[in-house]
């Protein structure tokens, strides 16, 4: 005896953020050009790294715009979920990138720190108020969506330490004009590098649990057993599983045995139901997506040497 816990529409709203990627994505793209040639013009590395956090963002919005459009495309017997695993793994991608960038910026900051280079203040203040502008414009977009999935969330919190950034590169240019100390720049690559390695780490971590099929966070799977434990007639709980496919699609499986009679007096249906409410309410997260296989202790004794959980 089954249950599929399914409601086939698991769009959860992805195509309604495309409309905001694109604006972002083409506001980063403008500015990335900019920092680049502003870069070149005032020696800046706090600027250079500024322009390849600029590229990465560019590339985790085109990821992100292309996983949105995927998302919300029907499942089909091929790929039962649909695409939304692709929103995980842009997210993954994303991060790497970012991770690549920050070391690249604490490297080259530390050569600076040694031996300075000549930075052009007035470009470098141009240049920061310029970008602070553009990522303030980026936020307004991505602002109301930010909590649609975690491609959005990724695409808002890179835009967010990218002012952040500006603002450094916007502090330095102020400081090597009034007491021309140059290496004021690396340090502002230093602290963008700072902004960068954190925030690429966490999405490495939250993408990567789901990756491998992790239980969803915040979800006590003892707590679950326990609670199924104490539900009348429910003799066993095994192979309990919990994943996340993608953002807001938690999922549970798990085989209960049942007293015997269970099937012939119909307390098998009505368990079934006091397990779906389980899951769906008690616990924290919302699994509206449970499968459960109901069996005697008979067929359960049968497949007693399968892996359980």
């Amino acid at each position: 005896m089954h249950d599929h816990e399914h409601h086939h529409d698991h769009n959860h709203g992805a195509g309604s953020s495309r409309p905001r990627l694109a604006v972002a994505l083409g506001i980063t793209l403008l500015f990335f050009t900019i920092e680049v040639v502003g870069a070149l013009l005032t020696g800046s590395l706090a600027v250079l790294v500024d322009a390849a956090h600029m590229l990465t963002d560019s590339a985790g919005l085109i990821i992100a715009l292309v996983a949105s459009h995927l998302a919300t495309r029907p499942a089909s017997s091929r790929r039962t979920w649909g695409w939304h695993r692709v929103e995980v793994i842009a997210a993954f991608v994303q991060a790497g990138f970012l991770s690549i960038v920050g070391l690249y910026a604490v490297y080259e900051a530390i050569h600076r720190l040694i031996a300075p280079p000549e930075v052009a203040p007035g470009g470098l203040a141009l240049i920061g108020v310029a970008g602070l502008l553009a990522n303030l414009a980026s936020l307004l977009v991505l602002a109301g969506g930010r909590n649609e999935n975690l491609n959005m969330r990724a695409a808002f919190l890179e835009v967010a330490n990218d002012a952040l950034g500006s603002i450094a590169v916007l502090v330095a240019a102020v400081v090597i004009q009034l007491t021309g100390w140059t290496r004021a720049d690396a340090v502002a690559a230093l602290l963008v590098a700072a902004l960068i390695v954190p925030r690429a780490i966490h999405l490495l971590k939250a993408s990567g649990e789901i990756l491998l099929e992790s239980t969803p966070e915040g979800l006590d799977l003892d707590a679950v057993r326990e609670h199924m434990l104490r539900q009348p007639h429910v003799v066993e709980v095994h192979d309990l599983h919990a994943s996340t496919v993608a953002t807001g699609l938690p999922t549970l499986t798990c085989h209960v045995v049942l007293d015997d009679s269970c099937f012939t007096d119909g307390h098998a249906v009505e368990t079934l139901a006091k397990l779906q409410e389980c899951v769906r309410t008690h616990h924290g997260v919302s699994i509206e997506h449970a499968t459960f296989q109901m069996e005697s202790a008979a067929v359960a004794e049968k497949h007693s040497g399968h892996l359980h959980a």
